[in-house]
């Protein structure tokens, strides 16, 4: 009996040992991943994390129940020039406003967009449809048919290729595409110093099939729940409500000092605090516990020598 308590509390001390070299290790390596954020393309971290005045210009207002331009034409990834409202009148749609050589926040936001769709259970296609649009109108249809060869991929149904359109457009168009959505973006200097990158949020919105704004997701990460109820709702044509206007941006940039740095989503530095939060608390259980027993233990051995 006393061999099992024993090797049961060793246990229980090693788990704690395994947790508090865990926590040791996030702590840790925190400045490290701040670190290589941070040097991402020859980009320096600036004095402090105050947003810049040119991130004044970038945002996402929200235009529930506003009309798209659907007029407007775009190039897919077959290099068709296409209106944009044939893509609607019969199912909702998703739209994301991306940049195709966005170096992290695009592919981070198509990367959530994707895992969220793959357990959704309506069809690409079918149900629904994926409208991206860059933002770059230098972009063309070699890195639009890319970009959908390698999301269809990671979907993992190439039948529903119909479903999914990667366009690119003029500035004038994007630029009427983006006043509608409320999407505000600034150019900026790349490591080159030409202007060849985009300041920008990270949100997707819910279009009904007459073309409406129905719903707005922020983040890089969206709930497949909410996309499914959104796209629901959105085909009979009802309005959603706002949402809590917690922005990701692409880049924290001070044209003071020319320097670049990345901004962590607030919603990653959060679920990093509560990990760590979580293995503290799992530790002081654990630990209390053993103590309890230990104490329990040296009570029943000094009554049975008595």
């Amino acid at each position: 009996m006393r061999s099992t308590e024993t090797i049961r509390r060793g246990s229980l001390k090693a788990g704690c040992a395994a947790a508090s070299a865990l926590m040791l290790s996030l702590v840790l390596a925190a400045p490290l991943a701040t670190a290589q954020v941070s040097s991402y393309g020859d980009k320096s971290e600036g004095p402090d994390n105050s947003q810049p005045t040119v991130l004044g210009g970038v945002g996402v207002d929200q235009r529930l129940n506003s009309e798209l331009p659907l007029n407007l034409t775009f190039t897919d990834d077959a290099g068709r020039v296409v209106p944009l409202g044939s893509y609607f009148g019969k199912r909702p749609a998703i739209l994301a406003l991306v940049y195709y050589q966005c170096p992290m926040l695009c592919s981070e936001e198509l990367n959530g967009l994707t895992s969220a769709l793959q357990m959704v259970n309506f069809v690409p296609g079918k149900d629904f449809d994926i409208i991206v649009i860059s933002i770059d109108p230098t972009e063309g249809t070699d890195l639009a048919a890319a970009k959908k060869r390698t999301y269809l991929k990671r979907y993992g149904h190439p039948e529903t290729a119909d479903g999914w359109h990667f366009m690119t457009g003029t500035q004038a168009n994007v630029d009427a595409l983006t006043r509608a959505v409320g999407y505000r973006y600034v150019k900026i200097p790349g490591p080159d110093g030409r202007l060849t990158q985009f300041a920008h949020a990270s949100s997707i919105q819910i279009v009904t099939p007459e073309g409406k704004l129905a719903q707005y997701y922020m983040g890089v990460e969206y709930s497949p729940k909410d996309l499914l109820l959104g796209l629901d709702e959105a085909s009979s044509n009802r309005i959603g409500s706002p949402v809590d206007n917690i922005l990701t941006y692409c880049y924290h940039y001070d044209p003071k000092t020319n320097t670049h740095s990345l901004i962590v989503s607030r919603i990653v530095q959060l679920g990093g605090f509560l990990t760590v939060v979580l293995l503290g608390g799992f530790m002081m259980v654990m630990l209390r516990k053993d103590f309890q027993q230990d104490s329990h233990t040296g009570k029943d051995n000094g009554t049975g020598k008595r």
